[in-house]
């Protein structure tokens, strides 16, 4: 492996004793940074022009990426990108710029300053906002990257009670984002809410509520003419089917969740009213 490929799938950059340990020998690097292709952002610390700038905050400040800094590593799903560095330091000097976690308690990863997946998560249960925390989690449980059970059990005690209740929101299955935070929505505000239920001529749809409306979820691939088509002839059969149905979209679960929640309850009160059957 080339020395621009070993540095690429390291987020961009690698302290010197990991790349000498690499077999990449002193004068190779010294002559890569004469050439250009590599620059010395800090001491022992050798990095592309496009290196990650979270990897490179890590080594500043000799800690490793956490919480939703971390996030992309492992692909999880994160509602917004954090306007300050989060980082596993271990030593409490406050830093600009950075929000410093607890120490590290798992095995980190081994070729990037990021955290292990499980103190990514128990960081971000402990810092974040409940539904941005629990988006995190969902996505890692939900491929089986780690047990709910396996988080629980490491956060004992009622100082981690605000953390346990994150994990009490999870579902079994989550394919999208939006379908963690629906079920999140609808669940408190008192609706009964099915999800990923088969029915008849239609399929399997994102959100049954109340056994009667369904509530279908779209990402930016229903956008796709075929996939409308696919989607309106979906709405037909279920309507045939007894079933009236609802889209949202990314805008309306993540930043007007209390407008779709007002819908959804409106809908539902007409159908007990009976104003969508003849007078």
């Amino acid at each position: 492996m080339d020395l621009q490929t070993f540095l690429a799938r390291r987020g961009g950059a690698a302290r010197r004793s990991d790349l000498l340990r690499a077999g990449f020998l002193r004068p190779t690097l010294e002559a890569a940074v004469d050439a250009g292709r590599l620059h010395r952002p800090q001491r022992g610390v050798y990095a592309m022009r496009d290196a990650d700038d979270g990897v490179l905050a890590a080594f500043r400040y000799n800690g490793r990426l956490t919480c939703v800094s971390a996030a992309r590593f492992y692909s999880l799903w994160a509602l917004h990108p954090p306007q300050e560095v989060h980082l596993s330091c271990g030593n409490g000097v406050p830093k600009s710029g950075v929000i410093d976690h607890a120490p590290c308690m798992h095995a980190p990863d081994p070729a990037l300053p990021v955290a292990g997946l499980a103190d990514v998560l128990l960081h971000a249960v402990r810092c974040l906002p409940e539904l941005e925390a629990l988006a995190l989690v969902q996505s890692a449980t939900g491929r089986g990257q780690i047990s709910a059970d396996f988080l629980r059990s490491k956060l004992v005690g009622n100082r981690n009670g605000r953390a346990r209740a994150v994990l009490d929101l999870l579902i079994p299955r989550a394919d999208s984002v939006l379908e963690i935070l629906a079920h999140t929505h609808f669940v408190r505000a008192g609706l009964k809410v099915r999800m990923h239920v088969h029915l008849p001529g239609v399929g399997e749809v994102d959100c049954l509520v109340e056994e009667c409306l369904v509530v279908e979820l779209d990402g930016s691939t229903h956008f796709e003419p075929r996939q409308v088509k696919k989607d309106q002839r979906r709405n037909n059969a279920g309507m045939l089917g007894g079933h009236l149905t609802l889209r949202y979209y990314y805008d309306d679960v993540v930043h007007r969740p209390a407008a779709m929640v007002e819908q959804v309850q409106a809908v539902l009160r007409l159908r007990a009213l009976g104003r969508f059957a003849p007078e």
